[in-house]
């Protein structure tokens, strides 16, 4: 357990601090516009460690790693968590019963959080807010994805400038998009294999900047240690006034990360997180920056490009090697943020299902989405060749990360009454603590908007307008499935001479029998599948067995064989339901998938209690061995034709898997009613119709035999 814990806080180190880490190449440069005086370095410097103090050690590390979902993080993370503990959201029909509920009995809350719950569970707006400001926190994240590689990259690249003065920005931009093209290349390998290569990048990289702090701090000025004291940060205001405001979008650019090192917490855990920040990353940047502060102080010159202007003598090419590594793994952080978050969404049916691949037998939160990882190739390559330099970017970058840490605030105060059910006081003293906080940066940030941010924010808008149109499609979509819901007792029955028919509100028709072993996909474990009945309704027939195949996926790797397979009878005749639990790494659908189904179902049959027939009767209809009639049978008797019924069932089985196996899969078409929906619910529902015809997987892809594929189309309405 302990040696789990270390090698998850070595390989966050290699992706969690490369963003947050690498900032001390360019927040110097992005707050002041020409030499500082040495009173505006002290309180830039004093806003700098008070920023990292208060904002990443006290706020994320300490209180908002804490409000993870099963170990998620991000935004979307404490939504998930608040809906667990609060009625705020509707959940699919199929998997319902399978969510994880905690919420407090009222008389566990304190009147005030009772009255906060109330107040959000009660009121529609309420629950369409919190929704909203989830997916536009995720959708700002996204956004970030694409500016955070651009950013670090040519930040390290740039360094080149100092080497040799004479290199053109064509040639800076060139370089930064062939590195960034080779490490979304090196994405398919999996966060596992990047975080253990990439950690000794990233560690060397932080202690290089805490041994070049510490030697310009003892031989240039150590009298920037002042700067600890908070009175210096409040002088920089009251003598700046409104510059002193203004750059505070360059200062907040010391703690741009901070909302990577949240949603990367999937891939590795809170405690994994917390050790390698306090112990290695949170020092290394105080005294990087204390550092670049001293230099500064005596070259004033020195704060254009902060990091490599202050390299001791002899270490500028190490140092620009190792920079240029560092700004590589820094991309990796928001990546990694990526992946863990769209995940998330698609989860929870606020994305279509696209492919996505588990890179890691141990840990679940390490995934890697193909489509999203060329995108974001695409994206940051064209981000990085049209904004061509750091200061540009880091409008963009800034507002970004300020406004997604404005809303986790927010929704964590959420959590502190609702779920932690702390003393609403508590609460609201540190809300408004870090409120007031987020707030400065944020107005600050807001000013840039035509200089670069508003492309920030634009994107952020988009993404987050098609999470919300395609929840919005699937909970319509939801609602339609409810009004079907059956059970077999309600959808077939016999008659006096025990044959099977359809129920009269489906036609009442008798049922022939087709001959082998039908297998249908069922969505919901425990209702009829809704393939079966529309199979039913349109053939008004049945295989010789058939059984209802149910894949419930689990938050683990693997599963083991003796706890993967569940069996069951239904009410029907030669009709069992079989529920596969399977982890994510696991290929349950298969070529020899029949072959699994009739080993399962010949092994339940072999080992279950039967019960007896007549041994006259041709039925298989059972007989209640408690009836008066059954238990005047001697013991002997029914052994026998408890004997004889499995022998009976098992020889069907036989016989109907050796003469040919159909698996039945259903084809769900939506249509909309024009008559039951105004303009623009028409229209909002039409574009979920078109991705969602778009975007669904092809019968062809199940990897069975296609020839053995029967495909069941049915029409819904919404």
């Amino acid at each position: 357990m302990f040696s789990d814990l270390c090698r998850l806080a070595y390989q966050s180190t290699g992706v969690i601090y490369g963003d947050i880490g690498t900032s001390p190449l360019y927040v110097y440069s992005s707050t002041f516009s020409s030499e500082p005086s040495y009173e505006n370095l002290v309180g830039a410097l004093s806003l700098i460690i008070w920023s990292i103090t208060l904002i990443v050690t006290i706020k994320y590390v300490l209180i908002v790693l804490c409000a993870d979902d099963e170990g998620e993080g991000g935004t979307f993370a404490i939504y998930n968590l608040l809906a667990r503990f609060s009625n705020i959201t509707k959940r699919d029909p199929k998997t319902e019963n399978m969510v994880k509920l905690e919420r407090h009995l009222s008389d566990q809350l304190q009147p005030s959080n009772r009255t906060v719950r109330n107040v959000i569970e009660r009121s529609r707006v309420a629950h369409a807010l919190l929704k909203v400001l989830a997916v536009f926190g995720v959708s700002l994240i996204l956004a970030d994805s694409i500016l955070t590689p651009a950013q670090s990259v040519l930040g390290a690249v740039q360094g080149l400038k100092v080497v040799t003065p004479s290199i053109g920005t064509d040639t800076v931009v060139g370089v930064s998009c062939a590195i960034l093209i080779v490490l979304f290349l090196l994405q398919p390998f999996g966060i596992h294999k990047l975080a253990s290569c990439f950690a000794p990048v990233v560690i060397v990289w932080l202690l290089f900047n805490l041994v070049f702090g510490i030697y310009n701090l003892v031989y240039y000025d150590h009298s920037v240690l002042k700067a600890f004291s908070p009175y210096f940060a409040g002088q920089y205001f009251i003598r700046n006034k409104y510059d002193g405001w203004v750059s505070l979008g360059g200062i907040l650019l010391c703690f741009t990360g901070v909302e990577a090192l949240f949603a990367d917490m999937g891939a590795f855990t809170k405690s994994a997180v917390q050790i390698s920040w306090l112990f290695l990353a949170y020092p290394c940047l105080l005294i990087a920056y204390i550092g670049q502060a001293a230099y500064i102080s005596r070259i004033p010159s020195a704060y254009s490009n902060p990091f490599f202007n202050t390299v001791p003598d002899g270490l500028l090419y190490p140092s620009l090697v190792i920079s240029i590594l560092a700004a590589i793994v820094a991309s990796q952080a928001m990546i990694t943020s990526t992946f863990q978050l769209l995940s998330q969404v698609m989860n929870t049916s606020y994305f279509p299902q696209i492919k996505m691949i588990y890179t890691s037998d141990r840990f679940h939160g390490q995934v890697y989405i193909p489509a999203a990882n060329w995108l974001m190739m695409l994206g940051t390559v064209v981000v990085t060749a049209v904004y061509n330099n750091t200061t540009k970017l880091g409008h963009a970058y800034g507002f970004c990360v300020i406004l997604v840490t404005f809303i986790t605030t927010c929704l964590v105060s959420l959590v502190g009454l609702i779920v932690w059910r702390l003393n609403w006081f508590l609460v609201f003293a540190v809300w408004l603590t870090f409120i007031t906080l987020d707030g400065l940066y944020l107005s600050s940030s807001v000013i840039k908007l035509p200089d670069g941010a508003w492309f920030t924010l634009l994107l952020a808008v988009i993404l987050s307008s098609f999470f919300v149109l395609w929840r919005y499609g699937k909970e319509s979509q939801w609602k339609s499935e409810r009004k079907k819901n059956v059970r077999l007792t309600q959808l077939v029955t016999k008659t006096e001479d025990r044959k099977v028919r359809l129920a009269d509100q489906y036609g009442g028709a008798e049922l022939t029998t087709i001959k082998g072993l039908g297998i249908f996909f069922d969505k919901s474990g425990d209702m009829v599948p809704t393939v079966y009945e529309e199979f039913l309704r349109k053939f008004e027939a049945q295989q010789e067995v058939h059984v209802f195949l149910h894949m419930r996926a689990l938050s683990k790797p693997h599963v083991a064989e003796d706890e993967a397979y569940t069996v069951s009878r239904t009410s029907i005749s030669n009709c069992y339901r079989l529920i596969i639990r399977h982890g994510y790494n696991d290929r349950v659908v298969s070529p020899n998938l029949a072959n699994i189904v009739y080993e399962q179902l010949r092994h339940y049959i072999a080992t279950s209690p039967p019960t007896p027939h007549h041994a006259s009767s041709s039925s298989s209809e059972p007989i209640d061995i408690h009836s008066t009639s059954a238990a005047t049978l001697a013991p002997r008797t029914v052994d026998a034709l408890c004997e004889s019924d499995i022998s009976r069932r098992v020889h069907l089985l036989d016989a109907a898997y050796a003469k040919q196996v159909v698996y039945v899969v259903g084809k769900e078409e939506l249509r909309l009613l024009v008559e039951k929906n105004n303009r623009l619910k028409r229209m909002v529902l039409g574009v979920f119709l078109w991705v969602r015809s778009n975007s669904r997987s092809r019968i062809a892809q199940m990897r069975v035999p296609v020839e053995k594929l029967v495909e069941v189309g049915f029409v819904r309405e919404i």
